[in-house]
């Protein structure tokens, strides 16, 4: 797994509530552009976000699924977006002393034609876009927390 982590003034519940919210995944996901449904039950284990990535016009209608959930602690995602492959990712929340939490992201291809590309590539290409990812989920959170 390719990892990156992020500290946050906001507590780790107030992460969780963006998490919770699947009509807010493409505020904070990079790439993705549009939700299309939420499944009733998100973030519950086997349910889908109904999403797409891209620009238009040039959109794949994909999903993520969830595998694992601890609410207001760990969420363990797979994602499509075929014909590339599928992804797991994986969003931790770890509380802080201060009241504050750190965010942590791992996330590597499972399966697909990009699996075979080496490692140092694939994470040249995950860890800039999930450090933005991270930083959208934080100002989201620290702008909810206020």
């Amino acid at each position: 797994m390719i990892a990156v982590r992020r500290e946050s003034e906001a507590d780790a519940d107030t992460v969780w509530r963006i998490l919770a919210d699947g009509w807010l995944y493409p505020s904070w996901v990079v790439g993705a552009s549009r939700m299309r449904d939420v499944d009733a039950g998100w973030p519950a284990v086997g349910t889908l976000l109904h999403h797409s990535v891209g620009a238009w016009p040039a959109l794949i209608n994909d999903t993520t699924e969830v595998l694992r959930s601890e609410p207001g602690r760990e969420l363990l995602l797979r994602g499509r977006l075929w014909p590339l492959g599928e992804a797991e990712i994986l969003l931790r929340l770890e509380p802080d002393a201060g009241g504050g939490c750190t965010i942590h992201m791992e996330e590597d291809v499972v399966s697909g034609p990009t699996k075979l590309l080496p490692h140092p590539v694939r994470a040249a290409m995950i860890v800039p876009r999930n450090n933005e990812t991270l930083r959208r989920l934080t100002y989201l959170a620290e702008g909810r927390s206020r």
